[in-house]
């Protein structure tokens, strides 16, 4: 569980039963969108510790939609009322969480499932159910019944697992975390056996790499988002990302701007279609966005500036197809791939980029690009493979077509990332 005391290890991957415009589920079944077809961004708070707080008339749910937030986790049936008056969504959670679902036989766990979706009463806010933080692969039978229940249950809601990141622990049976010999075998694992239709992590190893000043560290950032993207993609799989807005341990970045802005968008730029910030509330954390003592901090209005690009940008990507992510030199892993990409053959610029290539139903080619230093402002010139379509920005203000700096140039701060259109012709 994603606990205050023990953050180090408590990178996650969640798992959601969704429909996404993008995917299709493993079982060749697409549900209702609960999100709406908005892109979902949520808040990652307990309710043993957000329940009061999400409740409180200054620094509770109104304060979540007024920083950018759409979808509030993780609430409780008091919670309601008031994410329906605010039109959020919302991840409905047991009081007694954890669940031992593995410990509970089959009549017990369609039972406990039926509890929590009673709990809901019909709310159209609520868009899934949380069923577990962090299993192991032993975990995976007892919550593929949970998974299965939920969809029977409760129809194109979310059943909402976090798994392990790629550097918790591997090693003995008696010892291991995953429960299995690699990441990679984990991930295939649980989407064999609990038959997801949405697959999600967190990661924040940019404040434990002390914003990327550790670049071993660092690198494992880029490297975990690409394979859970090729996990992801080779199962048909939408997947979200979880990243980090608070101090994570007391050695770590404090949030940024730059710093949250790299994380926002280079999860827009690997394809993802949603996005988490672990936590909104302060469990013990400093510099989260709202204080142990319900204030506003200066991260809740860095969080805002970023969220509220998000809103405008991932409404657009959601509906593509992600069709490759690239970097400029020097990579932050020897091993993520370089240019030329399908429609992006060359990027002029001596600051390291990311590039995200997305293909629009009638042909339209959108590209992110994300400037991954944190510390210097890039500016950059693209050389499309046509060059004849003239090639576009997409304002995140307010998505308005603008043009670029002659010879394609743009410029962009540090961690900023700007989305880049070319019409099909």
């Amino acid at each position: 569980m994603k606990n205050p005391r023990f953050p180090v290890f408590c990178l996650s991957v969640l798992l959601l039963c969704t429909g996404i415009s993008r995917a299709q589920s493993t079982d060749h079944h697409t549900p209702p969108d609960p999100f709406d077809n908005t892109f979902p961004i949520l808040s990652w708070d307990l309710p043993h510790w957000s329940a009061a707080s999400f409740s409180d008339a200054d620094h509770g749910l109104a304060s979540l939609a007024q920083c950018g937030f759409n979808t509030a986790a993780f609430v409780r049936p008091q919670h309601l009322a008031e994410v329906e008056r605010l039109h959020l969504k919302c991840i409905l959670a047991a009081q007694d969480f954890p669940i031992p679902w593995r410990k509970l036989s089959d009549q017990q766990i369609e039972a406990t499932v039926k509890r929590l979706v009673d709990e809901a009463h019909g709310s159209p806010a609520v868009a899934g159910y949380f069923l577990a933080d962090e299993p192991g692969e032993p975990d995976f039978a007892a919550l593929g019944k949970a998974v299965a229940t939920v969809k029977k249950l409760a129809p194109g809601k979310l059943a909402y697992i976090n798994l392990f990141p790629d550097y918790a622990t591997l090693g003995a049976p008696d010892l291991s975390q995953l429960g299995t010999t690699s990441y990679a075998d984990y991930l295939e694992q649980y989407v064999r056996q609990v038959h997801p239709q949405f697959l999600s992590y967190d990661n924040y190893r940019i404040p434990y790499s002390l914003d990327q000043k550790k670049p071993a560290i660092a690198s494992d950032y880029y490297t975990n988002l690409l394979e859970v993207r090729r996990v992801a993609m080779e199962h048909d799989l939408p997947f979200w990302n979880i990243v980090s807005s608070n101090q994570i341990t007391p050695t770590a970045s404090v949030p940024s701007p730059a710093n949250l802005l790299l994380q926002a968008y280079t999860t827009l730029a690997s394809g993802a279609t949603g996005l988490t910030w672990y936590t909104y509330y302060s469990p013990g954390y400093a510099h989260a966005p709202v204080d142990k003592q319900g204030y506003r901090t200066a991260t809740w209005s860095y969080l805002k500036m970023v969220n509220d690009q998000v809103k405008v940008l991932g409404p657009l990507l959601r509906p593509l197809k992600s069709t490759g992510v690239y970097f400029t030199p020097p990579q932050p892993a020897p091993a993520l791939p370089k240019l030329p990409g399908a429609w992006v053959q060359t990027i002029d610029c001596p600051t390291p980029l990311m590039i995200g290539e997305f293909v629009a139903p009638k042909g339209e080619r959108y590209a992110m690009v994300v400037n991954l230093s944190l510390t210097d402002s890039a500016q950059f010139k693209l050389t499309p493979r046509n060059a004849k379509a003239p090639v576009q920005q997409i304002s995140p203000v307010d998505g308005a077509l603008l043009s670029p700096e002659p010879g394609n140039a743009f410029s962009l701060v540090a961690g900023q990332g700007v989305l880049l259109v070319q019409k099909a012709q």
